[in-house]
């Protein structure tokens, strides 16, 4: 059969896409004649002729239905022109699921809701209804071990429902091999929810706008129709009856779904209450999740959760949240209250502190915590040195009442809660202890363990408390840092008196033990008590000097400016000024021991051990005060004090002439003292002259030798007025040198002076009627033997001495030779001659040894006898002068000359 018009041409559909029973409006050419003329539309391959509404050969209105196509043709038929074709094709969205609960501007086919609730073997809640995807992409779960999750993610979830909802823990679980093209994929699906959302009630009229337009359409036709009828019954107008069907028709549907609504409405107040519960769970169990993470000592998730319900609920005005935040904040204020009483109390380290100080800062506690730490700290550490000399002071009244000492050798007060954990009063089981050495070096030692163990971290604590440190460890600006800083610059002033307070009561209480004369009368009831403890040696308190300066070194090490630690700089110069008095005293009164362990022992020089053992002591002194001496950084050379300086130059001399006093104290000792020495040598006891003649060996050893060797020493040692020193002991050993000199002179040439003159005249010999002379006298002959015999002692004993003590002897018996010469009245020939002959003999033998005086006596002598004129009686006399030396050439050769001239004093 031939067709007449030319086949349907679809050239344009609006809209060009949509879901499911979309109202389109197709337009194109020869759609058909009329209604009767389309016999066939399908869009997709749907068959929309139902719905279809012809308008024209050029529109025709229509509803799309579910095909199963995504995109399709849209297929005009009609009789006249047959199956036509299209140049636009249209696009079938994905039906968006609507709840039963939800809104719709079109009928929604229930069959599948209906059957999932009246369903007995499926339970449904009204949280399944939320989407399964929320992402709106395809899930590719790969297994994750559920403990690994909850290790990596503590309290959290990855359930999208929970208030603990974990997005990272979601992707890993469901989404950890997804592409990123399509994870921003399911970004843009999150916001378009996101935004259907937020538009709502809105969103729900847009998307139903036509059929509220076909609606009104509706609505306008049957008012029209109505006016154009105009025609009213018995029983009323047809708008009468609509409005009756219309409220039976409410009637019925409201009776129909009143149970429905009921329990939606059961179920929004039920999902209403899960909601808030799982919602506010956490401010809920907040108070018990505080106290029991405070008996765990866990402060800082407790901190946390307090911040949290602080930004959450501090202002609220739900009545039930305010209920329970005050319930939080009583929880808070005790923990406050905790965290203070931890912070002050004493001992705690650093580490703590400065964590409680952060805690109470992050809780805004009340006050300033940083500086009430400080001050806790302060009276602890005053506290711990005036227990440590109570408790010395105690012990040395022989019992320490409310005092103990650990087992660690450390002092500590039983009467003092918490002191045992102090580091630098270690708790233990206690013990009697005695301390090695002397009490106050004892004392010291562990008063200065306590303020180099203490006061370091207190320095610390202020230092971050002023730089803001102490009250964050990320230093972030906050104004409460900001504030608490300029707190901490204001109380600059106050923690200077603090450090001064501990630096002095150091001091004073190191003077108190040592240096009790520089305090005050009421200075010494607080800090003395050390007057039964005997005074201390010089090793001691050179111990003691050493501690101090390491406690010194120790606070300048922490940068605490100098003016701070200048009382400690004083306190070490007078211990030091103390030292070097004490070792000089000590030195002296060690000296004076020294004769008791003179053995006589004379060594090749003539000397005893006894210049050497006292050089020794004093080198020893001078090399015990090098440490307590030498200058450290920042103080003072104490020998440049013109007080010491005149003091130690004093007590050295002193120490020179208790020497020499000693010396002249051995010179004087009897017999029986000698013999009561255990220090002398067994086989060897020395006379009083040998005594006498080794002292004046030592006498001379010390002015030549030992005297300018401990110049050069104490030279060395920083000493000043080593030349005071030296002309002062030189001038003592010379006065004592002359004295003993003269004392042996006196003792051997007066026997030898005194046996001339019986000599001389024995046997009524007469100068003026005498024989013949035939050689010299045995009396002369003996006293040059006793003179060799005095020449023997000194030999043995020194040969530098033996110039001197001869030339004195020599002196004597020449100065007696002439006095008994002068005394002659008159002399024979004979008598002339012989006594030329003995003068002459005896001032040949001893010619080395003579000197001015004796030369002068013997010429005294020569010239009070008569001349010699002729001949034969010089050579007689020279005869007989010969035959003299030769005869005794043995005797006389001890007078050869000496390898040492003798000495001038």
């Amino acid at each position: 059969m031939s067709r007449g018009r030319q086949p349907p041409l679809v050239t344009g559909i609006s809209p060009n896409e949509g879901i499911p029973w979309t109202k389109v409006t197709i337009r194109g050419e020869n759609l058909g004649t009329g209604p009767a003329d389309l016999i066939g539309l399908s869009i997709c391959g749907h068959n929309c002729l139902l719905t279809a509404q012809w308008m024209s050969a050029s529109k025709i209105v229509c509803r799309v239905g579910p095909a199963k196509d995504d995109k399709g043709e849209i297929i005009v038929t009609t009789k006249s022109g047959g199956p036509g074709t299209s140049t636009v094709s249209f696009k079938l969205l994905k039906t968006e699921k609507i709840g039963i609960l939800d809104q719709s501007a079109v009928w929604v086919d229930e069959m599948n809701y209906y059957d999932m609730r009246t369903d007995k073997n499926k339970s449904i809640s009204p949280l399944s209804l939320r989407p399964a995807n929320p992402l709106g992409i395809d899930t590719d779960k790969v297994k994750v071990a559920q403990m690994d999750l909850e290790s990596m993610f503590p309290s959290m979830s990855g359930d999208f429902t929970s208030e603990n909802f974990s997005a990272t823990w979601y992707l890993i679980e469901n989404h950890s091999t997804t592409s990123f093209e399509q994870l921003r994929v399911a970004a843009n699906n999150l916001r378009k929810q996101a935004n259907k959302k937020n538009e709502g009630s809105l969103a729900y009229v847009k998307g139903g706008l036509s059929t509220f337009f076909e609606a009104q359409d509706a609505l306008s036709a049957i008012h029209q129709k109505l006016e154009v009828d105009g025609t009213e019954k018995v029983e009323g107008s047809m708008t009468q009856r609509l409005e009756k069907i219309l409220n039976r028709a409410s009637d019925t549907a409201d009776t129909l779904f009143q149970e429905v609504l009921g329990r939606k409405d059961k179920a929004d107040s039920t999902r209403n209450a899960l909601n808030v519960l799982q919602r506010f769970k956490f401010l809920f169990n907040l108070p018990l999740n505080i106290e029991r993470n405070i008996q765990k000592g866990d402060y800082d998730v407790v901190i946390n959760d307090y911040e949290k319900a602080k930004s959450l609920f501090g202002n609220t005005e739900v009545q039930v949240f305010r209920k329970v935040y005050a319930e939080v904040e009583t929880r808070i204020g005790s923990l406050r209250a905790l965290l203070l009483d931890k912070l002050l109390e004493t001992p705690s380290t650093l580490h703590d502190q400065k964590r409680y100080i952060r805690y109470l800062s992050d809780l805004h506690a009340s006050g300033d915590p940083a500086w009430q730490c400080i001050v806790a700290q302060h009276h602890w550490i005053l506290q711990l040195m005036q227990t440590c000399k109570e408790s010395f002071i105690q012990r040395l009244k022989g019992g320490a009442d409310g005092m103990t000492l650990d087992s660690d050798g450390e002092l500590r007060p039983s009467g003092i809660g918490r002191l045992g954990h102090s580091a630098s009063f270690k708790s233990g089981s206690t013990k009697s202890w005695t301390p090695q050495g002397p009490q106050q070096v004892s004392f010291v030692e562990k008063l200065a363990d306590v303020v180099t163990g203490q006061l370091p971290n207190f320095w610390k604590l202020w230092i971050s408390y002023v730089n803001g440190s102490l009250f964050s460890e990320t230093g972030e600006k906050s104004g409460q840092v900001e504030k608490l800083k300029k707190n901490a610059r204001q109380r600059q002033s106050d923690f200077k008196k603090m450090i001064e307070e501990v630096t002095h009561r150091l001091v004073k209480l190191v003077r108190g033990a040592l240096l009790p004369s520089s305090l005050t009368p009421t200075e010494l009831q607080l800090y003395g008590g050390w007057e039964a403890q005997s005074k201390l040696s010089g090793p001691s308190l050179t111990q003691i000097i050493h501690t101090v300066r390491g406690s010194h070194e120790a606070l300048a090490a922490l940068e605490i400016p100098n003016d701070l630690l200048q009382v400690i700089q004083e306190l070490l110069s007078d211990l030091r000024v103390h030292c070097l008095m004490v070792t000089l005293k000590q030195v002296a009164e060690d000296v004076k021991q020294l004769p008791e362990k003179e053995d006589w022992v004379v060594d090749n020089e003539g000397v005893t051990s006894l210049p050497a053992r006292f050089e020794q002591h004093m080198v020893q002194m001078l090399q015990s005060l090098k440490g307590p001496m030498d200058c450290k950084p920042g103080e003072v050379n104490i020998f440049q004090l013109e007080r010491t300086q005149d003091e130690a130059s004093e007590l050295c001399v002193w120490i020179m002439k208790v020497f020499i006093n000693c010396l002249e104290q051995l010179s004087t000792k009897t017999d029986a003292d000698v013999d009561a020495s255990q220090s002398v040598h067994e086989d060897y006891r020395p006379s009083p002259e040998q005594r006498l003649l080794l002292i004046l060996s030592n006498c001379h050893y010390l002015e030549k030798h030992t005297f300018l060797n401990l110049a050069e020493h104490f030279e060395r040692h920083g000493f000043l007025g080593t030349e005071k020193i030296t002309r002062v002991s030189v001038e003592s050993v010379r006065a004592l040198d002359a004295r003993l000199f003269e004392s042996y002179v006196e003792r051997k040439a007066d026997p030898i002076v005194g046996s001339l003159e019986p000599g001389i005249y024995a046997g009524y010999f007469d100068w003026r009627d005498c024989s013949p002379p035939t050689g010299v006298r045995n009396y002369l002959k003996e006293a040059l033997v006793n003179i060799i015999t005095v020449h023997a002692e000194v030999f043995t004993v020194s040969k530098e001495l033996v110039p001197r003590v001869v030339s004195r002897i020599v002196e004597a018996v020449a100065e007696e030779m002439s006095r008994l010469m002068q005394c002659v009245s008159s002399f024979s020939r004979n008598g002339a001659l012989q006594a030329r002959l003995e003068i002459c003999a005896l001032r040949d033998a001893v010619q080395f040894y003579l000197t001015e005086e004796s030369d002068a006596s013997f010429k005294q002598a020569l010239e009070a006898l008569p001349q010699l004129h002729n001949g034969a009686d010089k050579k007689l006399v020279e005869e007989l002068l010969n035959k003299f030396k030769s005869s005794m050439h043995l005797q006389l050769t001890c007078f050869q000359p000496p390898s040492i001239q003798p000495l001038k004093r």
